[in-house]
């Protein structure tokens, strides 16, 4: 059995040079169990309140996105070796301009969170945590 590492996402946002978002290896887990169920999924970050703030785990083309959402970062939770698993993970733009300092990392907590993201009935929620951008790659 392998070690699951944390997965840095691509970087996406015109300009950049540097990942925004990482998903922790426990999150990697728990996707690779629910890409498995579901088949490909997307994340939606929105600035709501409750679980609105949460970050939305959806089966891929199941949340409509627009121009009004900012792509962050794509992510390839594949195994070594396995057929590429990515997942995009979008953020509101409204939500983004408030967001636009901090680096996400996507963690997973015991509890339920909202009845729409695909995690729910796993008794778990996906969850963010965040710290300021740094200048060079946050994992380097």
């Amino acid at each position: 059995m392998s070690v699951v590492e944390t997965v840095a996402a691509s970087v996406t946002v015109p300009g950049e040079t540097i990942p925004r978002v990482e998903l922790l290896p426990v999150a990697v887990e728990l996707l690779r169990s629910l890409w498995h169920q579901y088949g490909p999924l997307m994340f939606h970050q929105s600035g709501g309140c409750c679980d609105g703030s949460s970050p939305m785990c959806f089966p891929a083309g199941d949340f409509l996105t627009s121009d009004q959402d900012v792509l962050l970062g794509r992510f390839d939770i594949a195994p070594p070796g396995g057929e590429p698993q990515v997942i995009d993970f979008w953020m509101s733009a409204e939500q983004f301009a408030y967001w636009s300092h901090t680096f996400l990392s996507v963690d997973v907590v015991k509890g339920r969170g909202s009845g729409f993201s695909v995690e729910a009935p796993e008794g778990v929620r996906f969850m963010i945590r965040s710290r300021l951008m740094e200048t060079a790659a946050p994992f380097a």
